[in-house]
């Protein structure tokens, strides 16, 4: 009754999921550029490091501001003694009186030594790791999408296999319930049979449970609910893997082109224009500054009050801040430049290990496919053997299992070979980013 309900289960799951579109591996490589909420933040990301760049931009500018206040004040004055004429008392209260004032004021930096340009050129240089960083990020969906993608695939070939080595099974039963009835075989063939059918649907059971799973990692991976019904076209055909010669030029080109080097190597530009930065703000800075305004007692001041100036701050003693702030920074810079030159390596050990898993993967299509046939061949044969008396039901069951196991295999095979394909293009940074 369970098993039954589970193949009702799976049944109706299936008739869902062919009711809507099948998709192509483009059209779920567009879905996850419009929903995922990792390419979404990446893309936040970006956005920031741009209003970054406009925020050093702005300390360029002067700075205007614009004030008004009210105060009621009463102050004690002390005066010398002897100001008083004879007969006359000085108050030592002054107040209490209202003080409006208002106006303008504005500061500019007229000189910094560089501080301004290093922390701008920072700023560029973060933003433009933020956009390596975002391609990244993108090539990394696009890779669990495809290989996603290729999982279900395999999944589903494998779903086929399960159902084919059922229909196998039960044709098999049929055939030793005939010589059983002729009295050729014993009644235990039947019974082994029985069980091995018993075990061919829960094989078929687990696979279309793995059908489901692979959906829903599927639809996750695409940025969508993993119970969203999903029907995929995969390709027909499979392109042959590069030769060993182009290794090296694959190697070339992933240092070229991976977005993880050019974000290391713009984080150690920003650690380096930090440095920069540090070094200036030991130096003097000239200021410009000038206000405008009224203040008087009256709620519309009246009097007018105004200043004009310049400024020079020079650092004289401070503890030692500035001089470990530049120590600091040369070691982030020191940090910063071991981390490129071990996403260098890493790289490179990424491409090495992708090549070699594609040719494994490729040969491996070509070993199943030898090993599928002859497991065909044999399974005739013996079947043959077992009509004509000549073989035993252990043998008929034994060569079905092998053909199940080696069409199992090289269905996986197959999938398995385009997502090291998948991976091998991204460890050269040649699969691209997701359209918006």
């Amino acid at each position: 009754m369970k098993t039954a309900l589970a193949v009702v289960l799976f049944a109706s799951i299936g008739q869902a999921a062919i009711a809507a579109p099948a998709l192509s591996l483009d059209d779920c490589v567009k879905l996850a550029a419009e929903r995922q909420p990792a390419i979404a933040a990446a893309r936040a990301g970006v956005a920031g490091a741009q209003e970054a760049v406009s925020e050093a931009r702005a300390p360029y500018y002067p700075q205007v501001d614009l004030s008004a206040g009210y105060h009621r004040w009463q102050r004690h004055a002390f005066l010398p003694s002897g100001l008083a004429l004879p007969g006359h008392s000085i108050p030592d209260l002054i107040g209490p009186l209202d003080d409006w004032n208002g106006g303008l004021g504005s500061r500019w930096m007229v000189y910094d030594f560089g501080v301004r340009r290093a922390g701008l050129a920072a700023a560029r240089a973060r933003y433009a790791g933020a956009q390596a960083d975002a391609r990244a990020i993108e090539a990394d969906v696009r890779l669990g999408v495809e290989s996603a993608f290729f999982g279900l695939a395999a999944a589903r070939d494998v779903e086929k296999v399960a159902e084919k080595n059922l229909e196998r099974t039960e044709t098999h039963r049929k055939l030793a319930i005939a010589r059983r009835d002729a009295g050729a075989v014993p009644a235990a063939d039947v019974l082994r049979l029985d069980a091995e059918l018993a075990n061919a649907r829960l094989d078929l059971i687990s696979a279309q449970s793995r059908v489901r799973i692979a959906s829903g990692q599927l639809n996750t991976a695409m940025g969508r609910p993993a119970d969203v019904p999903v029907v995929i076209a995969p390709p027909s055909s499979l392109e042959p893997p590069p030769g060993r010669a182009e290794l090296e030029e694959a190697v070339r080109r992933a240092l070229a082109d991976r977005p993880e080097i050019a974000s290391a190597a713009q984080r150690a530009d920003a650690a380096r224009a930090a440095v920069g930065g540090a070094r200036a703000d030991r130096g003097a800075k000239l200021h410009a500054d000038a206000s405008y305004g009224w203040r008087d007692t009256a709620f519309l001041p009246s009097t007018p009050e105004w200043q004009a100036g310049l400024a020079v701050d020079l650092p004289i003693f401070d503890g030692g801040s500035r001089a470990h702030h530049v120590a600091r920074t040369k070691a982030d810079l020191a940090r910063q430049e071991a981390a490129l030159a071990q996403t260098r390596l890493e790289v490179r050990n990424e491409v090495w290990t992708a090549s070699s898993e594609l040719e494994r993967t490729w040969a491996s299509i070509a070993a199943n496919e030898a090993s599928v046939k002859a497991s065909e061949e044999s399974l005739r044969v013996v079947r043959e053997r077992y009509e004509r008396g000549a073989a035993v039901i252990t043998d008929l069951l034994d060569t079905q299992t092998a053909l199940a196991r080696a069409e199992s295999s090289l269905a996986a095979a197959r999938w398995n070979y385009c997502a090291a394909r998948a991976a091998f293009e991204r460890a050269v940074g040649a699969s691209g980013g997701l359209a918006p």
